[in-house]
């Protein structure tokens, strides 16, 4: 018997994490139906995720998010790694040159505030149990009965995803490090780092602040292993920070705390027909970097772009497909960045360990090292492919450029956008060009069209035309008219006096 859909919309979206919060805001700020489902009936206390890099937070951005979160927690402009490393994150060219340091549900609330803003609609206790896809859409099944029906589903649920899992998609890869406990806790000394990190011999731990007088510790104890959900004493926690910082801070008061198993795995498909994966539910790794979140929030800003101008009938469905082809590259990327923290971090033999030292020393005094590890654990070194003969501009993210309107607004209008990412907060494509270029005219409800600040700068002559997520989608020097309808036409489907 077919069971009638409870409701029906554009987009499923399953888990009402960071990643799937995000999506949801785009696409229904994008006009989108969506629907989000979420297992938990309350707020996890499972937060690992404590840094928020430049890349995402220019991707907040672009959504007008950023200064509120940074509000809530606290910017690093260096990060020490292994006792002796100091990263310089300062050269970065960024509007965001540090990490900035806020409990994960800080970003939640904000992207869920404004995805329920937008429209979305967010439905809590509703467990996926069953899962079918067809030419035209994907029905969705919950524990409790329901059936939701949308033309395209979004996996966001996590390591242990029941859409993956549906779906048939393999998840390999293999446990990275077992036996982490996990704490919240209270100091009565105050580390001198926001976010304090010690690795040797005895193993590892991390503590970062929650911002209200809470500590979240994470640990590893080399000498002492637990099996998952266990749960660790004050004093076992106590040893271990003792043991791998040097300093136990007069940690007391556990409020809560458990153990859990750190995996490194990818879905080699990111899609199958007409649902996609994104977040820990595509790939997933070692804490080491921070870079879990981030990622996920990176892989939504790709996808809701896409799937939005696919629904709205202006992209084939071969820009969907760039979905797999742009981010699970970048996946692949973050396991071996991470795993390769990690596994110096757990160095056993004193060789391995002498190594570390060696390097860690090595790199504190090297600032390419230094900028270059910062880049790419920030996000802002990420690129995606290019057609062959395409402009050097093409695929690359785009730091945040100042812009002048093409034209003085009338008197009373507001002026146009004066950086990028706030151009980019329409959730439309952005035109770069100094010239007037009235053959952008048929576009204008789908785009931004702004000059450089300086227009005799670099890219003085070069016309961009930017993605949704900040990414160049196509670049020429001194373009001509037709070529300039053509890459819109491309990207933007046809314009308003063509259709």
């Amino acid at each position: 018997m077919t069971v009638k859909p409870t409701t029906e919309t554009d987009v499923v979206i399953v888990g009402a994490g960071p990643t799937g919060l995000l999506l949801a805001g785009d696409l229904a700020a994008a006009g989108v139906g969506v629907t989000v489902l979420e297992k938990r009936t309350a707020e996890s206390n499972l937060t690992r995720a404590f840094a928020v890099h430049a890349r995402s937070l220019e991707l907040l951005d672009a959504r007008g998010l950023a200064d509120e979160l940074i509000a809530t927690g606290r910017p690093l402009g260096s990060l020490r790694m292994f006792n002796r490393a100091v990263i310089d994150l300062s050269p970065m060219p960024t509007r965001f040159p540090f990490v900035l340091i806020t409990p994960q549900y800080n970003v939640e609330r904000l992207l869920q505030d404004r995805a329920e803003k937008a429209g979305a609609t967010i439905v809590r206790g509703a467990e996926v149990t069953g899962l079918r896809q067809d030419a035209e859409g994907v029905t969705l099944e919950t524990r409790d009965g329901q059936a939701h029906r949308a033309r395209y589903a979004v996996g966001t649920d996590g390591v242990r995803s029941a859409v993956r899992d549906l779906l048939g998609i393999p998840f390999p890869g293999e446990a990275v490090v077992d036996s982490v406990l996990l704490a919240d806790v209270r100091l009565e000394r105050e580390p001198a780092d926001a976010i304090a990190v010690g690795a040797n011999k005895s193993g590892f731990s991390f503590i970062a602040p929650f911002g209200d007088g809470w500590y979240r510790v994470i640990a590893w104890d080399r000498h002492e292993q637990y099996t998952d959900g266990a749960t660790p004493t004050p004093e076992q926690l106590t040893a271990i920070v003792l043991a791998t910082q040097g300093e136990d801070y007069g940690l007391h008061d556990v409020r809560w705390s458990s153990t859990f198993h750190s995996d490194e795995r990818q879905a080699p498909n990111y899609r199958s027909g007409r649902v996609f994966l994104a977040g820990d539910a595509a790939h997933c790794h070692s804490p080491a970097g921070g870079q879990g979140m981030n990622t996920g929030l990176q892989d939504a800003a790709n996808l809701s772009w896409k799937l939005a101008a696919a629904l709205q009938g202006r992209a084939t469905d071969a820009l969907l497909d760039t979905y797999q082809t742009e981010r699970h590259p970048v996946g692949k990327t973050v396991l071996r960045t991470s795993g390769a923290l990690i596994r110096i971090a757990l160095a056993e033999s004193a060789p391995t360990r002498a190594l570390r030292g060696a390097l860690t020393a090595l790199g504190s005094h090297l600032d390419l090292f230094s900028e270059r590890g910062a880049r790419l654990v920030s996000g802002i070194e990420i690129s995606y492919p290019a057609p062959k003969g395409a402009h050097p501009q093409v695929g690359k993210r785009v730091p945040d450029l100042r812009l002048t309107a093409l034209s003085k607004p009338e008197e009373g209008a507001p002026a146009g956008p004066e950086r990028l990412y706030e151009a980019l907060r329409a959730g439309r494509f952005v035109l770069v060009s100094n010239d007037e270029l009235a053959a952008a005219e048929p576009w204008a409800d789908r785009m931004v069209s702004a000059a450089p600040a300086d227009p005799h700068g670099k890219l003085a002559d070069t016309v961009l035309l930017i993605r949704p997520d900040g990414y160049v989608a196509w670049a020429a020097v001194d373009p001509g008219q037709g070529e300039l309808r053509d890459a819109l036409t491309t990207w933007l489907g046809a314009g308003v006096a063509e259709a």
